[in-house]
């Protein structure tokens, strides 16, 4: 390791850091060392891109000078080649996630988007009190809502309703067949259980079930309702930060809905 060029070895201490950076930035944001604005936006989306490109930048000339000096060392280059793909693994994994996050504008998902089921007023107070994403009519033209204003014509004029059918055509209520009410919020508590929800509440009367889900990067949180109908199951699943969910409220209302779906017996 003596042998090696101060530029391989600064190369190789980035790289390191790299995968570091980005888990402090997550990670201190999930445990409140600082705002999601500063550890998504700031510290992972700007920091993460300077960074990245740094390291890109010096990997590069530091492979070019492996390659160039003689004798050339076999060990210098592949870590100058290393010092390129990580930083090409991040950038792909930003343009991966800027490209899910185009497919999926929205953060709030129902299985019924003509009546989208209700938070209870203690959920409501809860996503007030951590300055929560404010909750939209489905019927409105996303740009006609502070959070979407300027968004791009085609997706302005569409509304909730719209972008969910379209998007999550596959999402839909869960039959209750023959399963009584009180069966059937003892069932989606359950599986909000086993899917590692917290501050799951039931109310059987009401045919209400909330609990709140949790991302393990970042701690992003979403408030997750069904409503126990007399037919029928709906889900409603909704973050409390940030613009597109990445799709994760839709998958985790599939997961929700399938595991219910097998302790009820329908589909």
């Amino acid at each position: 390791m003596n042998k090696l060029q101060w530029h391989t070895k600064l190369v190789l201490a980035l790289t390191v850091f790299l995968p570091v950076y980005f888990m402090i930035a997550a990670l201190g944001t999930k445990f409140g060392l600082w705002g999601w604005p500063t550890g998504l936006g700031t510290l992972t989306g700007t920091g993460g891109t300077w960074l990245v490109g740094i390291t890109a930048v010096l990997a590069l000339v530091s492979l070019i000078i492996a390659i160039i000096k003689k004798p050339r060392s076999k060990l210098a280059m592949g870590l100058a080649a290393l010092g390129l793909l990580v930083p090409a693994g991040f950038a792909g994994l930003g343009a991966s996630a800027a490209g899910t996050a185009e497919a999926n504008p929205i953060h709030d998902v129902a299985t019924d988007t003509a009546n989208p089921p209700a938070f209870s007023a203690a959920t409501m107070a809860a996503r007030t009190g951590s300055e929560a994403n404010a909750l939209n009519d489905y019927q409105t033209p996303l740009g006609e809502t502070e959070m979407y204003s300027g968004v791009a014509p085609e997706l302005a004029i569409k509304s909730h309703a719209q972008i969910i059918n379209d998007t999550y055509a596959n999402l839909s209520p869960l039959p209750l067949g023959g399963a009584s009410k009180a069966d059937a919020v003892a069932a989606v508590a359950a599986a909000m259980g086993n899917m590692g929800f917290s501050n799951i509440t039931s109310d059987v009367e009401a045919g209400r079930v909330e609990g709140v889900a949790e991302t393990f990067w970042y701690g992003f949180k979403d408030d997750v309702v069904a409503r126990v109908g007399d037919a029928e199951i709906d889900f409603r699943s909704v973050s409390r930060v940030g613009r597109s969910d990445l799709g994760a409220n839709a998958d985790r209302i599939a997961e929700l809905r399938e595991l219910v779906a097998q302790q009820i017996g329908q589909r």
